[in-house]
């Protein structure tokens, strides 16, 4: 399959998948702000604008897919994934943001000391919006994670966040329905919603961020990828194995030692079997260049790998 057709069946799933996402966040903000309305609910009609702010996220996502599958061009040699990264980030400070306005609120709603004389039709559209955002929370992770897209999946989780944050809108509802003196029960419920979702935040932004900072691939990948470079026919070291993230893909740099008597011809087709075979690995090689470093015949009867040439001499 050709990059360009990669592409093109990224867009096309990640906009499917978004639309849906933004289409159902419209409609549940509109009837959680309804029913929260007619319910007499503050917190129901309080969740109901709070996923509103899902829509930014779906938007992001809609205008950013075509960026990040950009291919290559002049001024972004490396490619454009770097914009999947951004909004991944984005997507999780949101998320943080989410996180700590629930908890301003409840602290709100603590100081008022209000008591909700709430109505069934609340109570229901609460548990609509738990049950519909998960089910379109699974669904969407499922299609971030089978086409490698990070920031879909971390769309997924603000679906997940809107879902939990609902819990609490419809505890304070059904007590109040039914203890109307244990109204601070939802504002409990909301502090501990707001740490699952900070912790998802955490998750979501971290990955990004440490992309962003060039953090390289674990150390028993880089070992792995040091076996397979080694495993080439007239490779004899392996050394300054460098990697970094561009979204999913890995970027490889790396030096082998091979017969400094070889010709050049030889030494270049060794590093091109080298550069294929990390590029057709499980771990997602997308560019591996390699350099050569010739070890002469005097120093190759006691060279030892991993010292260093003058140690060798």
């Amino acid at each position: 399959m050709s990059e360009n057709v990669k592409r093109v069946d990224q867009i096309v799933a990640v906009s499917k998948v978004t639309w849906v996402g933004l289409i159902v966040n419209v409609l549940l903000s509109g009837l959680k702000i309804a029913a929260g309305i007619m319910g007499n609910s503050r917190a129901v009609t309080a969740d109901g604008i709070h996923s509103l702010s899902d829509l930014v996220t779906d938007i992001s996502l809609l205008l950013g897919v075509r960026m990040w599958t950009a291919p290559p061009d002049d001024s972004h040699p490396y490619g454009h994934q770097r914009y999947e990264t951004l909004i991944t980030a984005g997507i999780g400070i949101l998320l943080a943001a989410v996180a700590m306005g629930i908890v301003v609120d409840a602290s709100m709603a603590y100081s008022e000391q209000h008591v909700h004389h709430a109505k069934f039709v609340a109570l229901w559209a609460a548990l609509a919006s738990i049950v519909v955002k998960e089910i379109l929370f699974r669904w969407t992770a499922y299609y971030g994670r089978l086409y490698k897209a990070p920031s879909v999946v971390a769309n997924a989780w603000h679906h997940r966040s809107d879902a939990l944050s609902s819990i609490p809108a419809a505890t304070s509802v059904l007590v109040a329905l039914v203890f109307p003196e244990l109204h601070w029960v939802d504002l409990v419920g909301s502090i501990i919603v707001a740490f699952f979702i900070m912790h998802a935040a955490w998750e979501v932004t971290m990955p990004a961020v440490n992309e962003l900072v060039d953090k390289g691939v674990p150390k028993d990948t880089v070992e792995s990828l040091k076996s397979l470079a080694a495993s080439v026919g007239g490779v004899q070291d392996v050394h300054k194995v460098r990697t970094r993230y561009q979204g999913v893909a890995v970027f490889v740099d790396l030096h082998i030692s091979v017969d400094g008597s070889i010709s050049v011809e030889e030494g270049h087709a060794i590093a091109e079997e080298v550069e294929n075979l990390l590029q057709q690995s499980e771990f997602d090689v997308v560019d591996a260049l390699v350099h050569v470093d010739p070890l002469r015949p005097a120093v190759q009867e006691n060279y030892q790998p991993g010292r260093s040439r003058l140690e060798n001499n």
